[in-house]
């Protein structure tokens, strides 16, 4: 099996995107977005924020290190910004200071902001494209790709079943997994730019 897949890559990437693109916090935006809206709308919405996401994060996995290079930028400048784009969201998170999300009524709200920056965020964006640059052979490529398809299925199922869910978990159980997926996000904003500041010093030595 490890011929074909590499299972550590695959984890790093899935339980990062889960963190950073949270499914479970994502259920009161979405419900308060499509409030109103009948259900086949809201399914429909759905779908197509997930397939947005998933359009946005894939492009930038491919061409993310050619627009790097066209712009002159370092790895380790990437892995730093990355890391205080991260510690910001994080803090949100833990802090409960998240941005309310509005729309307007009849605006297709899976496009913005469900689809951006909602899910595809730049914290999303920026953990994608140091994971592609971790992709050296076929199973690197394949832990990759099926992490990515699996956050995105997580994230469908939550937004798609979000009425159930939150009538398991209810608001304080949200506000529980919220709190617990700041605190793992910082902690990976803090590695992000811990690594940045290792690749300096190495470079500069």
């Amino acid at each position: 099996m490890s011929g074909v897949l590499n299972g550590v890559l695959l984890t790093e990437t899935f339980v990062t995107l889960f963190v950073i693109m949270d499914p479970v916090g994502t259920v009161p935006i979405f419900l308060g977005l499509t409030s109103g809206r009948s259900p086949a709308t809201a399914r429909r919405a759905a779908w197509q924020a997930v397939a947005v996401s998933f359009l946005v994060i894939t492009v930038f996995a491919f061409f993310g290190q050619q627009i790097l290079a066209y712009l002159n930028i370092s790895l380790p400048a990437l892995q730093g910004a990355g890391g205080l784009l991260l510690l910001l969201v994080a803090l949100e998170l833990l802090t409960g200071n998240e941005k309310e999300q509005t729309a307007a009524a009849g605006t297709n709200v899976a496009l913005v902001p469900l689809g951006t920056p909602l899910l595809a965020g730049p914290g999303a964006i920026v953990a994608t494209m140091l994971f592609s640059r971790r992709v050296h052979a076929w199973p690197d490529f394949v832990a990759v790709a099926l992490g990515i398809v699996l956050v995105h299925v997580a994230l469908w199922l939550a937004m798609r079943y979000s009425l159930p869910i939150l009538r398991l978990i209810r608001e304080s159980g949200v506000l529980l997994v919220t709190r617990i997926a700041g605190l793992l996000l910082s902690a990976i904003a803090v590695q992000l730019i811990a690594d940045s500041v290792r690749a300096f010093v190495a470079g500069q030595g």
